[in-house]
């Protein structure tokens, strides 16, 4: 039975994946200041600057990672990933696959490239074969795909 066509706008992002990266990222803030704040007097305060840039950078990393995200609204689809965000009319976007194995849906586009959508994690099985499920609906309704049988 085919996925219904859930009502626009709707965003789909990796639950896990998110908060295990912002987690990751406070604990290594704080951990961090923590360990500045009670480094040793030797160290000085280029130090324990240094200490708290790392913290924030390794957050900044994590943060691209906590962003992930398929969003779909009335005008097309944008594809958070981790580098680049990418913005798609309708029209652009052919289909989208997951095949078993793979670690996100593949978005085929009408330049006949495709893209990988990050935000759909298959480590979430249910959750990502509906969002695939809903994707593909909603390609069929607003696209210009054909229908497969």
């Amino acid at each position: 039975m085919p996925e219904r066509v859930p009502p626009l706008p709707v965003t789909w992002r990796p639950r896990a994946t998110t908060v295990i990266a912002y987690g990751l990222a406070a604990v290594m803030v704080i951990g961090s200041i923590v360990l500045a704040v009670g480094l040793p007097e030797q160290f000085k305060m280029p130090d324990r600057l240094g200490m708290v840039a790392f913290g924030v950078a390794v957050a900044a990393v994590l943060h691209l990672l906590g962003r992930l995200r398929v969003r779909a609204d009335e005008q097309g689809l944008t594809v958070v990933n981790a580098l680049r965000v990418h913005r798609y009319e309708w029209a652009e976007v052919l289909d989208v696959t997951m095949a078993e194995g793979d670690p996100w849906p593949r978005l085929d586009l009408a330049d006949g490239s495709s893209l990988g959508a990050m935000g759909i994690q298959s480590t979430e099985r249910e959750r990502s074969r509906r969002a695939v499920a809903q994707l593909t609906a909603l390609i069929r309704e607003r696209g210009e795909a054909p229908d497969r049988m």
